[in-house]
């Protein structure tokens, strides 16, 4: 088929490799603007514009597609080339730029959406640092018809996949990733053969997966041990979980849920134990194990790594 694609992160770039190691025509790839990356600050081309360049594939990136909006030449140029392309589908994954309705209806068969849950669950931006969060058990991918809401077009195809206890969002990323780019391929499988069948979203069990603030990142040791440890593995790699320890901040990329509190009343954020298997640190109803952490400016450390270079005291309160 010939088709647009429009994406920005890794994610997206895996599922276009999907598309062109499949065999489809690529004639256009849309992406956000290069941002500014590294200590360097340096700007850098998304991972989906790295690998359209490397295969030959025409980039647009405009800052905008609302032809009222405030980059209207932007639009107007990716307009010119969209009807240009004449496209039977336009494929988008994390593109970052929502589409106006003309941008919808200018391929043949419309525009197919890669989001990473099950639908109607966590629509939005961050759905799968959010099912991390909630403690889902599963997730997948749905490959959906968009339409002009925030996720709400008809379903085309989803698969499940199981939520590790030791997944992190970056791990759950990676595959997740593969499998949208497999459904994909299947989906304009069935496209070319007329076969589709959209199915219309549940209207019960809607969630909106919100942006990941930084702001969210500083660890609550108010809050209960399995909390917390959901909130480590789901803000790993990013923002990555943190908590003070006297003026620094320390990041922490791995914890487990520890022993029960045997009396309330404890002062939460307590170290309680320097054990081999991590530092332990009271919660609202049980310890939790930090196994990883980092310094500013310093490397990721097993917890017996860091204590050799940063000796901790017992009944020193983090946060």
């Amino acid at each position: 088929m010939k088709l647009v694609f429009a994406g920005t992160p890794e994610f997206a770039a895996v599922a276009l490799a999907h598309l062109h190691a499949a065999g489809h025509s690529i004639v256009l790839v849309l992406s956000q603007p290069d941002r500014p990356a590294g200590r360097g600050m340096k700007l850098q081309p998304s991972p989906v514009k790295q690998f359209a360049l490397a295969h030959g594939i025409t980039v647009a990136q405009p800052r905008s597609l609302r032809l009222d909006g405030k980059y209207p030449d932007d639009a107007e140029a990716v307009r010119r080339a969209l009807e240009a392309a004449q496209a039977d589908a336009m494929v988008v994954a994390a593109y970052g730029l929502i589409l106006p309705q003309w941008v919808l209806d200018l391929p043949r068969l419309g525009c197919f959406n890669i989001h990473a849950s099950l639908l109607p669950r966590w629509r939005g931006a961050a759905p799968i640092h959010r099912a991390i969060e909630a403690g889902d058990a599963v997730t997948g991918v749905t490959i959906m018809q968009m339409d002009a809401g925030l996720d709400t077009g008809d379903m085309l195809l989803s698969q499940s996949l199981p939520i590790l206890p030791s997944d992190t969002t970056g791990s759950l990323h990676d595959r997740l990733a593969e499998l949208g780019g497999q459904l994909m391929v299947q989906v304009l499988g069935q496209a070319e053969h007329g076969k589709l069948q959209p199915v219309p979203q549940p209207l019960q069990g809607i969630t909106y997966a919100s942006k990941i603030d930084k702001a969210e990142a500083a660890i609550d040791w108010s809050q209960s041990a399995q909390t917390i440890s959901q909130r480590v593995r789901a803000f790993n790699p990013f923002p990555g979980a943190s908590t003070a320890l006297g003026a620094e901040a320390l990041k922490i990329w791995a914890a487990e849920v520890g022993d029960a509190l045997p009396s309330a009343g404890q002062v939460v954020g307590q170290i309680v134990a320097l054990a081999p298997s991590g530092i332990v640190v009271t919660a609202l109803d049980s310890t939790l194990i930090i196994t990883e952490l980092q310094r500013p400016g310093g490397k990721r450390l097993s917890s017996a790594e860091f204590l050799r270079g940063c000796p901790l005291q017992v009944g020193r309160v983090l946060g």
